[in-house]
């Protein structure tokens, strides 16, 4: 696995107007060396395409389709990130000011010693100051 993704940046690769350089490389480095992430990934790329859907960014056929790309990358979901969540993780969030959503993705970074990819900038910022190379926005 090459990096933690974040749902954030999943999301981006669908959208033509959030293509940035580091979206489309997190993209190719994912594509090639695939990617781990927390249990709570999936639920969040699917509302954040259902939302798409309600806002009328994108038809149902768009979403159903990203989704089954999404499924054919070599994406690795890791099963410790319930153990975690009332520990680690919820300490993360509070030092950091972060959701414990966004908690979870820098946990299992810290954890495996892996980089994430993100377009959260708050994110992004708490995991260059845990020394955790960071991808993205």
């Amino acid at each position: 696995m090459s990096l933690v993704l974040d749902a954030s940046m999943a999301i981006a690769w669908m959208f033509e107007d959030e293509h940035t350089p580091s979206v489309l490389a997190a993209l190719q480095r994912v594509a090639s060396e695939g990617a781990i992430v927390p249990s709570l990934w999936r639920l969040e790329v699917a509302n954040a395409l259902r939302t798409a859907v309600r806002r009328q960014r994108c038809p149902d056929d768009y979403a159903d389709d990203h989704l089954r790309r999404l499924g054919r990358l070599s994406i690795d979901v890791d099963s410790e990130t319930d153990v975690h969540a009332w520990g680690k993780t919820r300490a993360i969030s509070r030092e950091e000011d972060l959701t414990l959503y966004d908690a979870a993705y820098l946990e299992l970074a810290l954890r495996g010693g892996y980089p994430l990819a993100s377009n959260h900038r708050d994110l992004l910022a708490a995991a260059r100051r845990r020394g955790v190379d960071a991808l993205g926005a």
